[in-house]
C-alpha cells in the first residue's frame, strides 16, 4: 500500500529503526533479515533524501531529518493500531490482553494492590505489566511502550488525557523504640535528626527535598538514601532517625512493621496521584474500563478526603 508514494510498510521499519537505532536489532524487533531492513533503508532514504541515519563509530546516530521523524512515525503507527483495535465495547470476562502500567513503587503498594484482586474477579484472563518510572516517563507513553502512567498530577504533560485518580499528604515516621522524639514532632526536631530520603533513577532525582529547600530555605542531614519508597519504612527500624512518606504508605507499614507515625506542627506537602493515557486509545472502550476500575480502586484510599494534620 502506498500513500503519497510511500510504502506505508516502510513506516514501520522507519520507526523500529529510529527506537533501535541500528539495522540489526531493528531486523530482531521486526522479525526481518539485515538484508531486507538496509534495503527497507535504503528506500527511506530516498524517498526522503536523507540519511535519516548514519554511523557514527559503533552506532548509529539520527539526522536532524531522522530526529524529527521519529514521534510522527510512531504518532501514525498507534493511530493505526488504535483503530484496528477499535471495538464497540469490552467484555472483561472474555478479554484476553495485558495492559501496561508505569507507576511508583508507592502507588504500586498502596492502589494496585487493590486493583489486582478486583480485576482478577471480573477479568481472569487479563495480564498487568507494572513497570518503574523510566527516566522520561511521558515519552514512554507518548511512544505506546505504556498503556497507562500514573504520578503526581503537576508531573503529568497536558499533551495528553490524564484524570485524578486519589490524594494524599505526607507525615513522619520513626523507629516504635525511638526515644529521641514522642508522639509528635516539631521542626526543630525535625531538621536536628538524620533522615532516610528516596532518590529515583540514574539521576538520583529527589522525591521531595525540592519542596523542602523552597519552603526552609535549607535541607535536611540524609543519612539513608532508598531507591524506592517501600524501603523507607524498613530503614528506620533500629535506628533513632526519622523519614518523610506518604500517610496511606505509612499506615499500610504501621500495621505490620515496629514503625509509628508522628504528628508534626510545619508544613508537609500533600500530593495529587493522577493517570494518563495516550490520546490514540482515548476512546478505546478497554482503556475506559481500566480507567474506571483505577478510579473505583481509589476510593478507599482517602474516603474522608484529604485533611489538614497539624498539632498546636
Amino acid at each position: 500500500m502506498r500513500f503519497k508514494r510511500l510504502d506505508l510498510n516502510l513506516v514501520v521499519v522507519l520507526d523500529a529503526l529510529l527506537a533501535e537505532r541500528s539495522v540489526t536489532k531493528a531486523g530482531q524487533r521486526l522479525h526481518a533479515s539485515q538484508t531486507t531492513i538496509s534495503d527497507a533503508l535504503s528506500r527511506l532514504r530516498q524517498y526522503f533524501s536523507d540519511d535519516l541515519l548514519v554511523q557514527v563509530g559503533r552506532k548509529m546516530v539520527p539526522t536532524p531529518l531522522g530526529e524529527s521523524l521519529l514521534m510522527p512515525a510512531r504518532s501514525m503507527l498507534l493511530q493505526a493500531e488504535a483503530m484496528l483495535n477499535t471495538k464497540p465495547s469490552f467484555d472483561p470476562g472474555a478479554a484476553v490482553r495485558t495492559f501496561t502500567f508505569m507507576m511508583s513503587d508507592y502507588v504500586n503498594t498502596v492502589l494496585m494492590t487493590k486493583v489486582i484482586p478486583m480485576l482478577t474477579k471480573v477479568a481472569p484472563n487479563v495480564t498487568i505489566e507494572i513497570l518503574d518510572h523510566s527516566p522520561v516517563p511521558w515519552e514512554s507513553l507518548a511512544r505506546g511502550e505504556v498503556d497507562f502512567l500514573v504520578m503526581p498530577m503537576n508531573y503529568l504533560p497536558a499533551d495528553q488525557p490524564k484524570q485524578l485518580l486519589f490524594e494524599d499528604d505526607f507525615c513522619c515516621i520513626v523507629w516504635k523504640d525511638n526515644d529521641i522524639v514522642g508522639d509528635t514532632i516539631n521542626h526543630e526536631q525535625f531538621m536536628s535528626m538524620g533522615h532516610v530520603v528516596t532518590r529515583f533513577g540514574h539521576n538520583r532525582s529527589p522525591a521531595i527535598d525540592e519542596w523542602f529547600f523552597k519552603r526552609f530555605g535549607n535541607t535536611r542531614r540524609m543519612e539513608v538514601i532508598t531507591s524506592g519508597f517501600n524501603a523507607v519504612p524498613q530503614a528506620v527500624i533500629g535506628t533513632n532517625r526519622v523519614a518523610t512518606i506518604q500517610r496511606t504508605l505509612a499506615r499500610h507499614y504501621e500495621a505490620m512493621l515496629p514503625i509509628r507515625i508522628l504528628e508534626h506542627n510545619f508544613e508537609l506537602p500533600t500530593i495529587s496521584e493522577g493517570v494518563q493515557w495516550n490520546r490514540f486509545a482515548d476512546t478505546d472502550p478497554s482503556t475506559s474500563w481500566i480507567r474506571q476500575l483505577l478510579v473505583d480502586a481509589s476510593m478507599g484510599i482517602n474516603p474522608a478526603g484529604l485533611e489538614t494534620r497539624l498539632f498546636a
